[in-house]
């Protein structure tokens, strides 16, 4: 588990990062499928990246090395009264960041710094 230093300074890069080089989002069926059960844009999806904060933590850093060469978090959030599920990564230097899932939580999440 990360301490809070940890996760705020991850978001902090995670968000610098945003603004400089956008975010991917993975297509995925139950990501796309999230946006349409919860009625909410592509746009609105990255405005919920943008507002996550170090209480919305809930898992990493995870290590990956097949998709995107750097470690994984995950947060949770409640939106539209359903708990979503999101693991975000840094990506690659001088690209994009990614958002792996975002999707409708399949399990309970634990958020440790709540």
């Amino acid at each position: 588990m990360a301490s809070n230093d940890d996760v705020e300074e991850f978001l902090r890069d995670f968000k610098i990062k945003m603004k400089v080089w956008d975010v991917v989002f993975t297509n995925r069926h139950k990501n796309t499928q999230t946006l349409s059960d919860l009625e909410i844009t592509p746009i609105y999806r990255k405005t919920i990246l943008e507002e996550l904060e170090s209480l919305d933590y809930s898992q990493g850093p995870l290590e990956d090395n097949m998709i995107v060469e750097a470690d994984m978090w995950v947060f949770g959030k409640l939106i539209k009264g359903q708990e979503v599920y999101i693991k975000i990564t840094l990506g690659k230097a001088n690209l994009s960041v990614v958002c792996i899932s975002f999707h409708l939580a399949e399990h309970s999440m634990n958020y440790p710094l709540k």
